[in-house]
């Protein structure tokens, strides 16, 4: 058969790309295209920090394709009408692609995948994000997990041992003319926030190869144990990779099962194993209750008396509310794009329970600022942490970020690191600075917007609201 597109979307990489592997195995040459089209993807059109990150994703990609004597075809436009120029400008046979989940998306590639074949075209897509397609990890009676321990028993179970597919060789790939540069898709934010990420992250498939090799070696031994810790390296941080696609969750398992096995670390493997179950149930429960990105899972909060502050969700979003952990995080996050897991839990519980403002708010603070922004995982872990979603925290369950302080970051490492004004502060003044009159001040630091033990007491008042 003659030429094939390949249809790049969140799938950046050559290597273990069904897609790619289809078509340079069907087809005489492959056209690699990629298409600019952020209105299709609705209210979650990709933020600042992630264009960031496809900005430099695809330029990593267009190199990689430039040593196969190939090049990335960029457009921008419309999906369908553009592939459709290009199927006529080329005399292209057939389309592949790998899924995506998304509810805006998922619409739009089945429309696209309908009109094509309408066309006569040869048209394929391939699971290729996660580990299993959100319809293939269902209970015995054949009905979504609403649970994350009994999802991943099964889908534990499924994962078999097939290795991640090698880039295809040789890879023929086929030009045409029309493709825009990178920086017409104007991706980088006009703000010069973003000018530090790169001294933190390497875009890119070989970025994402360094990363999982620089866990392997300094924190999959002791990941069960350092994970909850935010000034040590012991987590993956492949986050943005597997969001972009530059890494699968099968390369990821295939890699470090080998390390595991060789370096006996392999008490490490099975605890990071379930994190990534996380990332496929996040995008089971959105792919089945696709409502759930905007709004409660738990009807109940419908109801919830949700605070209206914007000068103090100004006070959250800049990092100034007084609470050493809490603005650690929002100032970790503004740096470098990400944030500790650990501390994304509790700078969402004071968010959402103490400053009693509607987790969305949160959840599109983090879109616009995170560069693993996804989804599925943004808006069930925001749920999570309010109490509405699926399998979520209780709602009483409030984290105290003085005494997480104290347990996660004892001797203030993480703490100094982001908040300077008290990188010289005693360590019995680190987490409390309000505990001393006038220390704070001294300082220039902020006193706490609100009080820990009070706000605490009326996000309880208001839950007992709702149920009552």
């Amino acid at each position: 058969m003659g030429i094939a597109i390949v249809w790049f979307r969140r799938d950046l990489r050559l290597q273990d790309h069904p897609a790619l592997a289809a078509a340079a195995a069907r087809h005489e040459r492959v056209l690699p295209v990629y298409i600019h089209a952020p209105d299709e993807e609705g209210e979650w059109a990709p933020g600042a920090a992630s264009r960031w990150w496809l900005h430099h994703s695809l330029d990593a990609l267009q190199r990689d394709l430039h040593r196969h004597r190939g090049e990335l075809h960029l457009r921008a436009g419309p999906s369908l009408q553009t592939l459709r120029a290009l199927i006529e400008s080329s005399g292209v046979e057939a389309v592949y692609w790998n899924r995506l989940y998304e509810p805006a998306l998922v619409a739009r590639d089945t429309e696209i995948k309908k009109a094509l074949r309408e066309q006569g075209l040869h048209v394929a897509s391939f699971d290729a994000a996660l580990w299993r397609n959100p319809w293939q990890v269902l209970t015995k009676q054949d009905e979504p997990y609403r649970v994350f321990t009994p999802f991943w028993r099964n889908l534990r179970a499924q994962l078999g041992d097939d290795p991640p597919l090698d880039t295809p060789s040789p890879l023929r790939l086929e030009k045409a003319e029309g493709s825009v540069t990178l920086d017409a898709l104007e991706l980088l934010p006009r703000l010069d926030w973003a000018d530090g990420f790169g001294a933190h992250w390497t875009p890119g498939e070989r970025g994402a190869s360094d990363m999982l090799e620089r866990f392997a070696d300094d924190a999959l031994r002791g990941y069960g144990e350092l994970r909850d810790r935010p000034a040590r390296t012991g987590t993956s941080r492949l986050s943005p990779h597997l969001h972009f696609g530059e890494i699968t969750p099968r390369m990821a398992r295939a890699a470090l099962r080998e390390h595991a096995d060789a370096e006996g670390a392999d008490k490490g493997l099975e605890p990071y194993l379930r994190e990534l179950g996380w990332r496929d149930f996040a995008h089971h429960v959105m792919y089945h209750f696709p409502h759930s990105v905007e709004r409660n899972l738990n009807e109940r909060f419908d109801r919830f008396a949700w605070v209206e502050d914007d000068a103090a969700l100004e006070r959250w979003q800049q990092g100034r509310t007084g609470v050493p952990l809490v603005d650690a995080g929002m100032r970790e996050l503004w740096a470098t794009g990400w944030m500790h897991n650990r501390v994304r839990m509790i700078v969402a519980s004071w968010l959402t329970k103490n400053m009693r403002q509607h987790w969305l708010k949160g959840a599109r603070w983090f879109w616009d600022t995170l560069v693993d922004a996804d989804l599925a995982n943004n808006s069930l872990g925001w749920q999570w942490v309010a109490g509405s979603g699926v399998d979520a925290a209780p709602y009483f369950r409030i984290f105290n970020p003085v005494t997480q302080a104290q347990r996660f970051d004892a001797d203030g490492e993480y703490i100094r690191r982001w908040v300077p004004e008290l990188r010289d502060a005693p360590k019995k003044l680190l987490h409390e600075p309000w505990a001393q009159d006038g220390f704070a001040s001294s300082c220039g630091y902020p006193l706490p917007m609100l009080d820990i033990k009070a706000s605490r007491q009326r996000a309880l008042d208001s839950y007992q609201d709702i149920r009552d």
